[in-house]
Protein backbone atom coordinates (compact mmCIF):
# COMPACT_ATOMS: atom_id res chain seq x y z
CA UNK A 1 0.00 0.00 0.00
CA UNK A 2 1.52 3.71 -1.19
CA UNK A 3 0.04 6.76 0.05
CA UNK A 4 -2.31 7.67 -2.45
CA UNK A 5 -3.97 4.13 -1.68
CA UNK A 6 -4.02 5.18 1.94
CA UNK A 7 -5.48 8.05 1.12
CA UNK A 8 -8.38 7.27 -1.21
CA UNK A 9 -9.02 4.44 1.49
CA UNK A 10 -9.76 7.29 4.23
CA UNK A 11 -11.53 9.32 1.85
CA UNK A 12 -13.98 5.62 1.39
CA UNK A 13 -14.44 5.60 5.35
CA UNK A 14 -14.77 8.82 5.94
CA UNK A 15 -17.76 9.19 3.09
CA UNK A 16 -19.44 5.92 3.98
CA UNK A 17 -19.00 5.17 7.78
CA UNK A 18 -22.49 7.24 8.92
CA UNK A 19 -24.27 6.40 5.92
CA UNK A 20 -26.19 2.80 5.56
CA UNK A 21 -23.52 1.85 2.50
CA UNK A 22 -21.14 -0.31 4.47
CA UNK A 23 -17.62 1.43 5.09
CA UNK A 24 -16.06 -1.89 5.73
CA UNK A 25 -17.83 -3.50 2.53
CA UNK A 26 -16.62 -0.52 0.60
CA UNK A 27 -12.47 -0.96 2.26
CA UNK A 28 -12.75 -4.32 1.12
CA UNK A 29 -14.29 -3.86 -2.46
CA UNK A 30 -11.42 -0.70 -2.65
CA UNK A 31 -8.73 -2.79 -1.74
CA UNK A 32 -9.76 -5.20 -4.75
CA UNK A 33 -9.98 -2.32 -7.28
CA UNK A 34 -6.72 -0.94 -6.24
CA UNK A 35 -4.88 -4.40 -6.10
CA UNK A 36 -3.80 -3.31 -2.69
CA UNK A 37 -2.42 -6.87 -1.13
CA UNK A 38 -5.12 -8.57 1.44
CA UNK A 39 -2.32 -9.09 4.13
CA UNK A 40 -2.64 -8.37 8.14
CA UNK A 41 -1.91 -4.86 8.02
CA UNK A 42 -4.73 -4.21 5.14
CA UNK A 43 -6.76 -5.85 7.38
CA UNK A 44 -5.61 -3.68 10.72
CA UNK A 45 -5.96 -0.61 8.73
CA UNK A 46 -9.19 -1.23 7.61
CA UNK A 47 -10.20 -1.42 10.84
CA UNK A 48 -8.23 1.08 12.46
CA UNK A 49 -8.88 3.82 10.24
CA UNK A 50 -12.82 3.80 11.72
CA UNK A 51 -11.30 5.67 14.38
CA UNK A 52 -10.71 8.69 12.67
CA UNK A 53 -14.21 8.51 11.67
CA UNK A 54 -15.64 8.82 15.10
CA UNK A 55 -13.39 10.82 16.71
CA UNK A 56 -15.26 13.22 14.28
CA UNK A 57 -18.85 12.14 16.07
CA UNK A 58 -17.00 13.07 18.93
CA UNK A 59 -16.40 16.40 17.52
CA UNK A 60 -19.71 17.13 16.41
CA UNK A 61 -21.56 15.23 19.39
CA UNK A 62 -19.00 15.97 22.46
CA UNK A 63 -21.54 17.75 24.64
CA UNK A 64 -24.08 15.16 24.36
CA UNK A 65 -21.48 12.07 24.85
CA UNK A 66 -20.21 13.87 27.56
CA UNK A 67 -22.74 16.19 29.56
CA UNK A 68 -25.74 13.61 29.02
CA UNK A 69 -24.35 10.75 30.82
CA UNK A 70 -28.01 9.42 31.04
CA UNK A 71 -27.08 7.86 27.78
CA UNK A 72 -24.40 6.14 28.70
CA UNK A 73 -26.12 3.03 30.09
CA UNK A 74 -27.88 2.71 26.95
CA UNK A 75 -25.18 2.98 24.84
CA UNK A 76 -23.69 0.33 26.93
CA UNK A 77 -26.73 -2.05 26.65
CA UNK A 78 -27.03 -1.36 22.61
CA UNK A 79 -22.54 -2.31 22.72
CA UNK A 80 -22.62 -4.85 24.67
CA UNK A 81 -24.07 -7.88 22.36
CA UNK A 82 -21.24 -6.41 19.31
CA UNK A 83 -18.73 -6.52 21.71
CA UNK A 84 -19.08 -10.51 22.69
CA UNK A 85 -19.64 -11.67 19.73
CA UNK A 86 -17.03 -9.54 18.16
CA UNK A 87 -14.62 -10.36 20.39
CA UNK A 88 -15.54 -14.40 20.39
CA UNK A 89 -15.82 -15.04 16.74
CA UNK A 90 -12.09 -11.97 15.98
CA UNK A 91 -10.11 -14.83 13.90
CA UNK A 92 -13.25 -16.04 12.11
CA UNK A 93 -14.25 -12.53 11.10
CA UNK A 94 -10.98 -11.33 9.79
CA UNK A 95 -9.67 -14.01 8.46
CA UNK A 96 -12.68 -15.52 6.68
CA UNK A 97 -15.53 -12.98 6.51
CA UNK A 98 -13.22 -9.68 6.10
CA UNK A 99 -11.17 -11.64 3.30
CA UNK A 100 -14.38 -12.63 1.22
CA UNK A 101 -15.73 -10.34 -1.44
CA UNK A 102 -18.27 -12.40 -2.45
CA UNK A 103 -19.29 -12.11 0.95
CA UNK A 104 -19.32 -8.37 1.18
CA UNK A 105 -21.40 -8.18 -2.17
CA UNK A 106 -23.92 -10.91 -1.06
CA UNK A 107 -24.51 -8.81 2.15
CA UNK A 108 -24.33 -5.43 0.00
CA UNK A 109 -27.55 -6.89 -1.82
CA UNK A 110 -29.19 -8.61 0.76
CA UNK A 111 -28.96 -5.23 3.14
CA UNK A 112 -29.73 -2.84 0.34
CA UNK A 113 -33.14 -4.94 -0.40
CA UNK A 114 -33.85 -4.79 3.78
CA UNK A 115 -33.11 -0.81 3.48
CA UNK A 116 -35.79 -0.61 0.71
CA UNK A 117 -38.68 -2.94 2.53
CA UNK A 118 -38.28 -1.31 6.13
CA UNK A 119 -38.55 2.06 4.50
CA UNK A 120 -41.85 1.26 2.31
CA UNK A 121 -43.12 -0.45 5.35
CA UNK A 122 -42.43 1.89 7.74
CA UNK A 123 -44.33 4.68 9.22
CA UNK A 124 -43.57 7.00 11.74
CA UNK A 125 -46.66 7.38 14.46
CA UNK A 126 -46.92 9.77 17.52
CA UNK A 127 -46.06 7.09 19.89
CA UNK A 128 -42.24 7.10 18.63
CA UNK A 129 -39.39 8.16 20.40
CA UNK A 130 -38.81 12.13 19.81
CA UNK A 131 -35.53 12.15 21.04
CA UNK A 132 -33.08 9.66 22.61
CA UNK A 133 -34.57 10.46 25.86
CA UNK A 134 -37.20 8.27 25.11
CA UNK A 135 -35.01 5.24 24.38
CA UNK A 136 -35.63 2.31 26.65
CA UNK A 137 -33.18 0.22 27.90
CA UNK A 138 -34.69 -2.71 25.99
CA UNK A 139 -35.01 -0.42 22.57
CA UNK A 140 -31.15 -0.46 23.37
CA UNK A 141 -30.79 -3.63 23.82
CA UNK A 142 -32.01 -4.84 20.28
CA UNK A 143 -30.77 -2.16 18.56
CA UNK A 144 -27.57 -3.74 20.06
CA UNK A 145 -28.01 -7.24 18.43
CA UNK A 146 -29.22 -5.56 15.37
CA UNK A 147 -25.57 -4.07 14.88
CA UNK A 148 -24.31 -7.24 15.86
CA UNK A 149 -25.05 -8.42 12.10
CA UNK A 150 -22.82 -5.25 11.17
CA UNK A 151 -19.67 -7.76 11.70
CA UNK A 152 -20.29 -9.23 8.42
CA UNK A 153 -18.56 -7.12 5.85
CA UNK A 154 -21.06 -5.33 3.65
CA UNK A 155 -24.46 -5.09 5.90
CA UNK A 156 -23.09 -2.05 7.64
CA UNK A 157 -23.08 -0.97 11.34
CA UNK A 158 -25.05 2.15 10.32
CA UNK A 159 -27.68 0.49 8.31
CA UNK A 160 -28.35 -2.24 10.85
CA UNK A 161 -28.58 0.11 14.00
CA UNK A 162 -30.39 2.47 11.88
CA UNK A 163 -33.04 -0.21 10.50
CA UNK A 164 -33.02 -1.32 14.51
CA UNK A 165 -33.73 1.60 15.87
CA UNK A 166 -36.51 2.36 13.33
CA UNK A 167 -38.02 -1.21 14.06
CA UNK A 168 -38.27 -0.89 17.88
CA UNK A 169 -40.07 2.62 17.84
CA UNK A 170 -37.85 5.48 16.90
CA UNK A 171 -38.08 8.38 14.59
CA UNK A 172 -35.71 8.07 11.60
CA UNK A 173 -33.84 11.09 12.91
CA UNK A 174 -33.66 9.48 16.42
CA UNK A 175 -32.60 6.10 15.12
CA UNK A 176 -29.40 7.90 13.21
CA UNK A 177 -28.27 9.60 16.09
CA UNK A 178 -28.85 6.92 18.02
CA UNK A 179 -26.62 5.13 15.29
CA UNK A 180 -23.54 7.84 15.46
CA UNK A 181 -23.18 7.58 19.05
CA UNK A 182 -23.24 3.80 19.58
CA UNK A 183 -19.94 4.08 16.85
CA UNK A 184 -18.13 5.52 19.41
CA UNK A 185 -18.00 2.86 21.93
CA UNK A 186 -18.10 0.21 19.04
CA UNK A 187 -15.13 1.40 17.19
CA UNK A 188 -12.91 2.09 19.48
CA UNK A 189 -13.29 -1.44 20.87
CA UNK A 190 -12.88 -2.65 17.53
CA UNK A 191 -9.74 -0.74 16.98
CA UNK A 192 -8.27 -1.57 20.17
CA UNK A 193 -9.07 -4.92 20.13
CA UNK A 194 -7.30 -5.29 16.99
CA UNK A 195 -4.14 -3.48 18.30
CA UNK A 196 -3.89 -5.92 21.37
CA UNK A 197 -4.40 -9.01 18.86
CA UNK A 198 -1.61 -7.48 16.36
CA UNK A 199 0.26 -6.27 19.23
CA UNK A 200 0.57 -3.29 17.34
CA UNK A 201 3.95 -4.16 15.46
CA UNK A 202 3.72 -1.95 12.51
CA UNK A 203 7.18 -0.42 11.42
CA UNK A 204 7.28 2.99 10.62
CA UNK A 205 6.26 3.16 6.70
CA UNK A 206 3.23 1.34 8.14
CA UNK A 207 2.23 3.88 10.94
CA UNK A 208 2.97 6.76 8.06
CA UNK A 209 -0.18 4.97 6.29
CA UNK A 210 -1.97 4.54 9.30
CA UNK A 211 -1.54 8.37 10.54
CA UNK A 212 -2.76 9.53 6.48
CA UNK A 213 -5.51 7.19 6.74
CA UNK A 214 -6.71 8.12 10.49
CA UNK A 215 -6.26 12.30 9.70
CA UNK A 216 -8.19 11.34 6.06
CA UNK A 217 -10.99 9.68 7.62
CA UNK A 218 -11.54 11.83 10.42
CA UNK A 219 -12.26 15.39 8.04
CA UNK A 220 -13.91 13.43 5.58
CA UNK A 221 -16.28 11.97 8.35
CA UNK A 222 -16.85 15.42 9.77
CA UNK A 223 -18.29 16.84 6.46
CA UNK A 224 -20.60 13.77 6.08
CA UNK A 225 -21.95 14.11 8.91
CA UNK A 226 -23.11 17.33 8.63
CA UNK A 227 -23.91 16.79 5.20
CA UNK A 228 -26.36 13.87 6.11
CA UNK A 229 -27.86 15.29 9.09
CA UNK A 230 -29.46 17.71 6.96
CA UNK A 231 -30.17 15.34 4.44
CA UNK A 232 -32.32 13.03 6.76
CA UNK A 233 -34.62 15.61 7.39
CA UNK A 234 -36.30 15.39 4.12
CA UNK A 235 -35.54 11.94 2.62
CA UNK A 236 -35.54 8.23 2.83
CA UNK A 237 -33.12 5.71 2.88
CA UNK A 238 -34.01 3.86 -0.50
CA UNK A 239 -31.67 5.70 -2.42
CA UNK A 240 -28.87 4.19 -0.50
CA UNK A 241 -30.26 0.46 -1.24
CA UNK A 242 -30.56 1.32 -4.84
CA UNK A 243 -26.89 2.31 -4.67
CA UNK A 244 -25.92 -1.01 -2.34
CA UNK A 245 -27.65 -3.28 -5.17
CA UNK A 246 -25.99 -1.83 -8.00
CA UNK A 247 -23.05 -1.50 -6.78
CA UNK A 248 -22.90 -4.84 -5.50
CA UNK A 249 -23.93 -6.14 -9.21
CA UNK A 250 -21.33 -3.66 -10.67
CA UNK A 251 -18.61 -5.45 -8.79
CA UNK A 252 -19.99 -8.94 -9.31
CA UNK A 253 -19.21 -8.75 -12.82
CA UNK A 254 -15.67 -7.15 -12.74
CA UNK A 255 -14.92 -9.98 -9.81
CA UNK A 256 -15.81 -12.84 -12.30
Amino acid sequence: MDIFQALTLSIIEGLTEFLPVSSTGHLILATYALNIPDTDFVKSFEIIIQLGAILAVIAVYWKTLFFKRQYWPKLFLAFLPTALIGFTLYPFIKKVLFSSPFITLSALVIGGILLIIVELLYKEKQEHAISLDQITNQQAVIIGLFQSLSIVPGVSRAASTIIGGMLVGAKRNVAVEFSFLLAVPTMIAATGLDLIKTQAQFNNSEVLLLAVGFIGSFFVALLAIKTFIKWIGNHTFIPFGIYRIVLAILYFFIII
